[in-house]
């Protein structure tokens, strides 16, 4: 099937020819015919699938044929509600390509930064809006945004919001918007709450899953190190020895990590930069840019703030640290070998993080590739059984004793030979 197959306006498929796309994805071609039809749909749908365009391409058509039949106000037509600016921006960088061609008018807000340009696009008029939920309530209860004439209301990555905190937001905006309208609703997973939130507010709902997520590392080429926990950041520098690298998208499991890492690497005078939730809207967007556009050749993300990150051919993805959850795992390689091509994950793992690395060769099938013949190379054969963890916690906590006693009597023998002078 091509996009011409489905039904779309001429100046939608001439936005979409500009891309130099011409095949739909399978979420895309299941997808915008019932969306078309104003039908709600439930996905089931992993990063990588082309879920944006899933919804972002027949709400335009919606809207413009709408457009072209009255005369359209100042009153937002559709709401996009997602959990991460910078997932908002990517999505309303999406609606600017797919509908350049057309009139409706579009704007994105989310928190961290001064309100008062976002405030003077929504004066403008916007047909299409798309937020995250903290700045929208803000916005709405200071009286610049109204959505009672919401017709089409997308939530994107609900499961993410749930695990942001955000649910309750989202309840309150549920409240707000008319209840006859279009829902569009997607998630990466289905939780108990998520589940029970898309019963209470989908009619009739298309449900369409695409890629699960067990399937998505199988057009990734995987490798795993075994290292030390402590020889991972001369692991990292000894692989981007590898000038084939340039572009490297690098996992860490905490916002600290990633600093440390960014720092590390600065040493080797690799150029690498770090977002996560501690950093500046700005510091974030202008890393990401670098990063996109080469200037800075290794991002340091943690998964929160990766979501919403889309790089056309990213071929390198690190797990610096393997994730706890082995769905998280399959998300974030998930951000390589989009478009049909085969590129690589490799991942660092440690003996405490062996038993991730089972579960995750448990849920997608696959055992991944050990990667033995580099210069921090160990033996790791099984799980540390509760009494082995047990025993080296102990023996952490000796060796941090230790030190502490040591560093007190290097400071009591320093006093006292300032006593004698």
């Amino acid at each position: 099937m091509k996009f011409t197959d489905l039904e779309l306006i001429e100046p939608i498929l001439k936005s979409i020819e500009k891309k130099w796309y011409t095949t739909p994805t399978p979420i895309q071609e299941q997808s915008i015919p019932h969306v078309l039809e104003w039908r709600d749909v439930l996905w089931a749908a992993q990063t990588g699938t082309g879920k944006t365009a899933a919804f972002a391409i027949p709400t335009l058509q919606i809207l413009a044929r709408e457009q072209a039949l009255e005369n359209r106000n100042k009153a937002i037509k559709s709401l996009i509600l997602t959990p991460t600016r910078e997932l908002a921006i990517q999505i309303e960088e999406n609606i600017k390509d797919y509908g350049n061609n057309l009139s409706l008018k579009h704007a994105v807000i989310f928190g961290w930064v001064n309100q008062n340009s976002q405030v003077q696009k929504l004066k403008r008029g916007v047909d299409i809006l798309v937020a995250t939920p903290g700045r929208l309530l803000d916005l709405i209860n200071q009286g610049y945004i109204d959505l009672s004439h919401i017709e089409i209301l997308i939530l994107d990555e609900a499961d993410r919001m749930l695990d942001m905190g955000f649910i309750n937001d989202v309840r309150k905006v549920l409240a707000i918007v008319p209840k006859k309208r279009q829902t569009l609703f997607f998630s990466a997973t289905m939780p108990k709450e998520i589940s029970h939130l898309a019963d209470e507010i989908l009619n009739n709902p298309v449900k369409i899953e695409v890629t699960p997520v067990s399937s998505t590392a199988e057009k990734v080429s995987q490798g795993v190190f075994f290292v030390q926990k402590s020889d991972k950041k001369n692991l990292l520098i000894s692989v981007l020895a590898n000038k084939k690298m340039q572009q490297v998208l690098v996992f860490t499991r905490t916002k600290h990590g990633a600093d440390r890492v960014v720092r590390e690497l600065h040493k080797s005078g690799i150029t690498a930069e770090a977002i996560h939730g501690n950093k500046a809207q700005n510091f974030r967007q202008r890393a990401l840019s670098n990063f996109k556009t080469g200037k800075t050749r290794v991002l340091i993300a943690t998964d929160i703030a990766a979501r919403g990150i889309d790089i056309d051919e990213l071929m390198f993805v690190i797990n610096y640290d393997l994730s706890n959850e082995p769905e998280t795992y399959v998300h974030r390689i998930g951000r390589t070998g989009r478009a049909g091509n085969e590129w690589v994950a490799l991942s660092f793992c440690d003996q405490e993080e062996f038993e991730y690395l089972l579960d995750i060769e448990k849920l997608t099938g696959q055992k991944i590739r050990r990667m033995e013949n580099h210069p921090y190379h160990i033996s790791i054969t099984a799980p540390l059984s509760k009494t082995q963890k047990k025993q080296m916690n102990r023996e952490k906590e000796e060796r941090k004793r230790g030190y502490m006693k040591e560093a007190r009597e290097r400071r009591g023998q320093s006093g006292g030979n300032r006593g004698r002078r």
